[in-house]
């Protein structure tokens, strides 16, 4: 069974990684079938022939779980189309504040709209 799978490259505590086709029997590191890109982990860079793993997937090839989520954010020019998420984490008492002003800022608008109408 051919897979389609990353093989890790780069020191100790800094990976990179190259997206390879290999036969599933062969070590992580054998010589691959082909080589389709390249992902970097730590700075979210990546190139990948996305056409040709289209291709090798049509033929059989089975993606890792990592691959196939690398494959689906692909943009069609085999860059990573990755967004940062802008999650601000806020302490107990500061939840609670914003909670309360949301509270309020509804009651007041409920209250607009009753006079209103």
């Amino acid at each position: 069974m051919v897979k389609i799978r990353l093989r890790r490259l780069g020191y100790k505590k800094n990976p990179v990684y190259r997206i390879v086709v290999l036969n599933s029997t062969t070590k992580r590191e054998a010589a691959p079938i082909q080589h389709l890109g390249f992902y970097n982990p730590k700075t979210k860079e990546m190139k990948l022939d996305k056409q040709a793993a289209l291709d090798w997937v049509k033929k059989g090839a089975q993606p890792t779980k990592t691959v196939q989520f690398l494959i689906d954010k692909c943009n069609d020019d085999g860059t990573l189309n990755y967004q940062k998420k802008n999650v601000e984490k806020l302490s107990k008492k500061a939840q609670a504040k914003l909670q309360a002003e949301k509270e309020a800022a509804a009651k007041e608008e409920a209250k607009t709209e009753e006079a209103s109408a």
